[in-house]
């Protein structure tokens, strides 16, 4: 049973975790490969809103998305995208990202290599990947405006579609410690926590919400 206190501080984190960014048109769009299609849908979306002329899907596989994308999660996406109506000339595939950090590296260098002239990246992540996709990219493509997106859904939406309670709110941990710790090894740039959020964290930490935790030395990021 999750206690009141866990759910509210869950929220919190939840909250911080978006970047609140307005949209605007972008240069390119880049879907962040997951578990979620609903990166795909969004992307698609935000083409057909005239938010970037061209999208690129990044994301190799995992363990938890091995079978349910076994050709790639950026393979799949491209082929959600091409569903929903997006023209395959808009679409580029990057399929061999296993992180968030080569997620952007490997497509900056697409991109380069298909002479497509990028000033700015609307980034498409999942709804609690926004701030450490957005301080990634920050850091690895710093010369580039970065505008976060993901699919509009409140806290309760979310946990609703994901079927797993206790998961989401190991994931929001997880999310936040790396936003804490990757700074530090060079993977991403700071980012202000402030004192609420990081009393939230303390508490689901202690509470044992721990499964999505990292350790502080050779971090996978």
């Amino acid at each position: 049973m999750i206690s009141e206190q866990s759910w509210a501080d869950a929220r919190v984190l939840w909250d911080y975790h978006q970047m609140h960014h307005e949209l605007r048109p972008c240069s390119v769009a880049i879907g962040l490969g997951s578990h979620d299609l609903g990166v795909a849908d969004t992307a698609a979306d935000l083409y057909k809103r005239g938010m970037a002329p061209l999208i690129v899907f990044t994301g190799a596989t995992s363990p938890t998305t091995r079978e349910r994308m076994p050709r790639g999660e950026a393979v799949h996406y491209r082929e959600r995208a091409l569903q929903l109506g997006v023209p395959s000339s808009a679409v580029l595939v990057e399929s061999k990202a296993r992180n968030t950090g080569e997620n952007i590296r490997l497509s900056r260098l697409l991109l380069e290599e298909a002479g497509v002239d990028v000033a700015s990246v609307l980034l498409i992540s999942k709804p609690y990947e926004e701030r450490r996709a957005y301080a990634t990219a920050r850091k690895l493509w710093a010369e580039t405006d970065v505008v976060s997106a993901s699919t509009p859904m409140v806290f309760d939406e979310y946990v609703d579609s994901i079927g797993d309670s206790c998961l989401v709110i190991d994931m929001l941990v997880g999310a936040l410690q790396r936003l804490l710790l990757y700074p530090k090894q060079g993977f991403m740039i700071s980012q202000p926590v402030p004192d609420e959020v990081a009393m939230a964290y303390e508490r689901l930490r202690s509470g044992g919400f721990t499964s999505r935790l990292v350790s502080d030395v050779g971090a996978k990021h």
